[in-house]
């Protein structure tokens, strides 16, 4: 269970398994909207450039060490006004779903964001994804809208549901 875990700061040497994790849910799920896997390269700097605020937290299933799970924090939009607001994303690797890794990766990020002086925490799930909109409303979110028919993966038209949490 999510006992045998501990969380700490992604590092760069962790942009393999991150990578593994995140094109998993891109080839094969509509978790993530994007359409072609990352390469090495790309998560290096994807990871290179979030800190202090803006951070990646990793899951390390213990005793193995091995990264299972990340979850991060990014600016919601590019605005001034929405400087004050946060996007999370959370990814746990299919091997390890239904330990409650992903609840105690959302409660860091949420520590995280307080903790970095932000205001609100905004989720975007693809609507049919129960586990994940479960997942957030275990952890405080709200649903605060449906944007219909923004995405297309697999052949299919996809809703989003927008989820927030007041801090």
């Amino acid at each position: 269970m999510a006992n045998e875990v501990t969380l700490r700061l992604a590092t760069t040497d962790d942009a393999a398994s991150i990578m593994a994790i995140y094109n998993h849910e891109v080839t094969t799920s509509t978790s993530t909207f994007d359409l072609v896997p990352r390469t090495f390269m790309n998560q290096r700097d994807w990871l290179a450039a979030r800190s202090g605020a803006f951070a990646v937290v990793v899951a390390v299933d213990q005793p193995d060490g091995s990264v299972i799970g990340f979850g991060s924090i990014s600016p919601y939009k590019e605005r001034a006004a929405y400087r004050t607001t946060v996007e999370d994303s959370v990814y746990v690797h299919a091997d390890h779903h239904r330990r409650g890794i992903g609840t105690v990766l959302l409660g860091r990020l949420v520590e995280t964001a307080r903790d970095g002086g932000f205001h609100a925490v905004m989720a975007r799930i693809e609507a049919s994804r129960q586990g994940s909109r479960l997942l957030h409303e275990r952890c405080g979110f709200e649903l605060v809208g449906i944007e219909r028919q923004v995405g297309r993966k697999f052949k299919r038209w996809l809703d989003v549901a927008v989820m927030q949490r007041l801090l």
